[in-house]
């Protein structure tokens, strides 16, 4: 059975086909202003990346914070339900999902099957989402995409708000007028957002099979800083965790047909 899942945030849009439990296509576009056109632009590249046309699919389900703009979906799922049958996709074990994308941060523990049986939300400030680190690196006039494995080259402990991202700008401000390094800047920045994240994880309750998904799952410093918090030796991370919301509606449209 072909199913295919649209993960529509507020930053890119993201789909993935699934053939018989494998996945065989996938694409990414920026979502912008028009919601349905990067729908519709994302689910043509995963069918082109699948090697299939679109009328061999035979389900799709929709996710995401702009999941209403998915016309042609069978199926919607919050991004809850999404993270936690993506978690079990990649990994079985699993039994607490963190999700950090560009516009908010999740947490939720689940169970064998997938289903999340408690859940936390970071919607009120960009300081647990991806936005957080890229602004804070901009202040540093640091790429994003070095931000993460700048902060490994550092072992010093900076104490940082974690509670408003204007308020961590001004400290980034100050430290940097205080020639801190950039480095022990940066690890600060990242340990004062995996902070954030790891308390949503500790209201719901930590199992020891931690899974992280979306685009923040990329970044190495972040990895770095939530596995110190949560002190475990691992966290388990997907190949593209950016897409893990995606899978998850793939397979919830596999197993719902």
């Amino acid at each position: 059975m072909i199913t295919a899942g649209i993960d529509c945030g507020a930053k890119n849009t993201k789909t993935i086909i699934l053939d018989k439990g494998k996945i065989t296509g996938k694409a990414l576009v920026a979502t912008g202003f028009d919601q349905e056109k990067a729908v519709r632009e994302s689910l043509e590249k995963a069918v082109a990346d699948a090697g299939i046309r679109t009328e061999d699919i035979e389900k799709i389900c929709g996710t995401g914070s702009g999941r209403n703009a998915i016309a042609m979906a069978d199926d919607k799922i919050n991004e809850i339900k999404a993270m936690a049958k993506g978690a079990v996709f990649f990994f079985p074990d699993a039994r607490t999902v963190a999700d950090v994308g560009a516009e908010e941060g999740r947490a939720a523990k689940i169970n064998a099957s997938g289903i999340p049986e408690d859940f936390a939300i970071n919607e009120k400030c960009a300081a647990g989402a991806g936005t957080f680190i890229e602004s804070m690196g901009r202040a540093l006039e640091t790429p994003l995409d070095e931000m993460g494995p700048l902060a490994l080259t550092s072992n010093k402990e900076i104490p940082m708000n974690a509670q408003c991202a204007i308020f961590a700008e001004s400290e980034v401000v100050g430290l940097i007028h205080a020639n801190t390094a950039k480095n022990d800047i940066s690890k600060a920045i990242h340990d004062a957002m995996a902070s954030r994240v790891v308390s949503m994880i500790r209201r719901i309750g930590i199992n020891r099979e931690v899974v992280m998904l979306g685009g923040v799952g990329n970044n190495p410093g972040f990895l770095e800083a939530m596995r110190r918090d949560l002190s475990l030796d691992t966290i388990w991370i997907p190949e593209a965790p950016e897409f893990g919301s995606a899978v998850g509606a793939a397979a919830a449209a596999a197993e719902d047909a």
